[in-house]
């Protein structure tokens, strides 16, 4: 795992409470549709990013991170480890304050550079699981 106890909880509770969650459909049986709901349940504002642009959990969708017309302040990462890359690096040039590569997403260049510009990062784990866990 990267990303320390620390760390996780200075993303999930003071670099703010606007997520863009890339890979975020209306798919239900999709891991992230679920972690979008667990984070709304805890007071986040979820902003899907996908192909689709679909609006999911009542929330505009939009088809890239660079689309999204306002600053999002986390970007969760549901996409293959292979494309995680670009995302983080889209999420350094969209200005977020972190990136959070989920379960089974792993990108150790993208992780070095992501923290290299500045940024909290988590890789290989689950917001959903961490966030009920805090003190």
């Amino acid at each position: 795992m990267y990303g320390d106890q620390e760390t996780v909880r200075e993303i999930l509770t003071e670099l703010g409470d606007t997520w863009a969650v890339v890979g975020l459909s209306n798919n239900q049986d999709r891991a992230a549709y679920g972690v979008a709901a667990v984070l709304r349940r805890f007071g986040k504002r979820v902003v899907p990013v996908h192909p689709k642009a679909e609006t999911v959990h009542g929330e505009q969708g939009y088809p890239s991170l660079s689309a999204v017309p306002f600053k999002v302040d986390v970007v969760d990462v549901f996409v293959n480890s292979e494309l995680a890359g670009d995302v983080a690096d889209q999420a350094v040039s969209a200005g977020a304050d972190a990136v959070w590569f989920q379960l089974g997403v792993v990108d150790e260049a993208a992780y070095d550079r992501t923290r290299a510009a500045g940024l909290a990062m988590v890789m290989n784990r689950c917001p959903a699981i961490e966030i009920p866990q805090l003190p």
